[in-house]
């Protein structure tokens, strides 16, 4: 028998927020794999280190697309833009999104939103405006980064969790929207990972050990290390997975 295939050779893959940290580092997965890689964050000059680190990293010089994707006429506006002078998008992922920890009980209207905008209406916008540049050709994949907070709760991030919850349905109904158009689309749900945006956290003694108890794997994890989940649902390797939120997590929503 012969594998499928994980080549993504002459694919468009856009990653939104790819300025650094997951988004970054799944841009470096899908060009490892052959992908032309469009980064996007709202602004360009964020975009600069971003490139020169794919480049140094041997791949391809990216293309850039700088748009608010919480603006619904900006992201299809951008989108046009990337199938317009970049080429046709085969992979989409959509990875923009933020955090705020405050009690549910003191969260401000204004904070509830901002988090619900950036996490989960962002990812409608620029989905739908992706899909209806890929309805027409037949074929696409969308991935939607989701979170353990589609499954899990914590105190002091219930908007997080409402919005990441909400993404994992919308995954599962763009999936059974689109499917019949031969778009597939699945979710990513990262565990616990070392970024930038959580330096504090790994940085806290007591918070690092709740989360090396929590997760049978026993440690934080590696951005790098969601690469093969994103080549995996991005490639033909993946033709008959839709709909499906591969949890990369250590294990975490496996255990009580």
């Amino acid at each position: 028998m012969t594998l499928p295939s994980f080549d993504l050779t002459g694919r468009v893959a856009l990653i939104t927020g790819s300025g650094r940290g997951i988004g970054l580092a799944i841009a470096h997965g899908l060009a490892a794999a052959g992908a032309r890689i469009v980064l996007n964050a709202r602004d360009a000059s964020r975009l600069g280190g971003a490139a020169a680190a794919l480049a140094a990293a041997g791949a391809a010089e990216p293309a850039l697309a700088a748009f608010d994707v919480t603006d619904p006429e900006a992201a299809a506006a951008g989108i046009a833009q990337v199938e317009r002078d970049v080429g046709p998008i085969a992979v989409l992922v959509n990875n923009a999104g933020i955090q705020h920890r405050t009690p549910l009980e003191d969260f401000a209207v204004a904070d509830w939103n901002r988090v619900l905008r950036t996490n989960l209406d962002s990812a409608f916008f620029v989905g739908q405006a992706a899909a209806r540049a890929m309805i027409p050709r037949g074929k696409g994949a969308i991935i939607n980064v989701c979170s353990v907070q589609s499954e899990l709760a914590r105190p002091g991030i219930t908007p997080y969790t409402a919005s990441k919850g909400g993404l994992k349905m919308l995954t599962k109904g763009m999936a059974a929207e689109w499917g019949r158009h031969g778009i597939r689309v699945n979710g990513i749900g990262p565990g616990y990972f070392a970024t930038e945006l959580n330096a504090a956290l790994v940085a806290d003694e007591a918070f690092s050990r709740w989360v090396a108890t929590r997760t049978p794997l026993g440690r934080w994890g590696e951005v790098e290390e969601l690469q093969g989940a994103a080549v995996f649902l991005a490639s033909d390797a993946a033709s008959f997975v839709t709909g499906h939120i591969l949890y990369v997590d250590g294990g975490m929503t496996s255990v009580l």
